[in-house]
């Protein structure tokens, strides 16, 4: 006999506890959905069962695989057996290389800052960079890793100097590294203009997103219309595009205008496919409850087209 979940979902970050079970919640009492969770303590029992087929998920959300490849190895699994895994495992591997992305978000007409991308440590010791180059960044300029990504984790925010690139990038050795501008957003009243906005599967969701305090607050359909923030979709969508992710996040600001340049939407935090699901409740930069639970709403939604609804 087999057991279909219509909706599965992989975790092991003690954090994601609220939101898989606020998920599970959507999916099975909104929805009538069944869902099923995969966890470091059934994950070889779920592999075999998959493997046997008496096991099977129309849809997974895999939140573990970063951290432990045996639930990538499931994700493929199912994929090989007609399910579906919300983002594809290849065209994350590409969105959440910075580097990469900054190229394609170029080409397709998108702002980012203006950036130098240098090679890996590991493959060129010398930085191969002049105090003029150093000088089309301004001051403070900012240090990337191009392929980690978490927490801001390998990121300088205040580089001034060349002795901090070459330092930053011995931190992880076989990485690319992006040197990018520091982006001053307008103000409107008391509101920094940096967003943090979500996509997932079609629908986007924006919120102001403080750089400084890294607090949320919910953009409301009087301040988009009234902000003239309708482009922050648009944006969104073409990022999706060329992505190819069906979830995931990015930070985008409203640029300070100067002599030099207009008051302009930057791409400044490209694609980041492990969302921190966290509410307000559990940390002081949560979400809203409005925004997760839409977000929720959207990925049990998913699952229901998945299962025929």
């Amino acid at each position: 006999m087999v057991h279909t979940a219509d909706l599965a979902i992989g975790w092991l970050w003690e954090y994601d506890e609220s939101f898989v079970l606020a998920l599970e919640r959507e999916a099975q009492e909104r929805r009538g959905l069944a869902t099923f969770q995969v966890r470091a303590f059934n994950i070889e029992e779920v592999l075999e069962r998959i493997r046997k087929r008496s096991l099977r998920f129309r849809l997974f959300l895999d939140r573990g695989f970063d951290t432990d490849p045996r639930f990538e190895q499931l994700g493929k699994m199912v994929l090989s057996h007609g399910g579906s895994v919300v983002n594809s495992y290849e065209r994350t591997i590409e969105a959440i290389d910075k580097a990469t992305m900054h190229l394609e978000f170029l080409s397709a007409g998108l702002h980012v800052p203006f950036t130098i991308i240098i090679s890996p440590f590991a493959e060129r010791a010398e930085v191969g960079l002049t105090i003029e180059d150093l000088a089309h960044l301004g001051r403070p300029f900012i240090i990337k890793p191009a392929n980690t990504t978490g927490g801001g984790i390998g990121v300088v925010t205040g580089a001034e100097t060349l002795l901090d690139v070459i330092e930053a990038r011995k931190i992880f050795v076989k990485d690319k590294y992006l040197l990018q501008e520091f982006i001053v957003p307008r103000e409107i009243g008391a509101r920094r203009c940096w967003f943090r906005c979500f996509f997932v599967y079609g629908k986007v969701f924006l919120a102001w997103w403080d750089d400084l305090t890294h607090i949320y607050d919910l953009v409301t359909p009087d301040e988009e219309h009234f902000y003239k923030l309708r482009p922050l979709r648009r944006i969104m969508r073409t990022i999706a595009r060329i992505s190819g992710l069906d979830f995931f996040s990015s930070e985008i600001a409203l640029r300070q205008p100067s002599p030099y340049e207009p008051s302009r939407f930057i791409v400044v935090d490209y694609v980041n496919d492990m969302c921190d699901m966290r509410c307000r409740d559990e940390a002081l930069d949560g979400l809203p409850d409005v925004l997760r639970d839409g977000i929720i709403s959207r990925l049990a939604l998913e699952a229901k087209k998945m299962a025929g609804g």
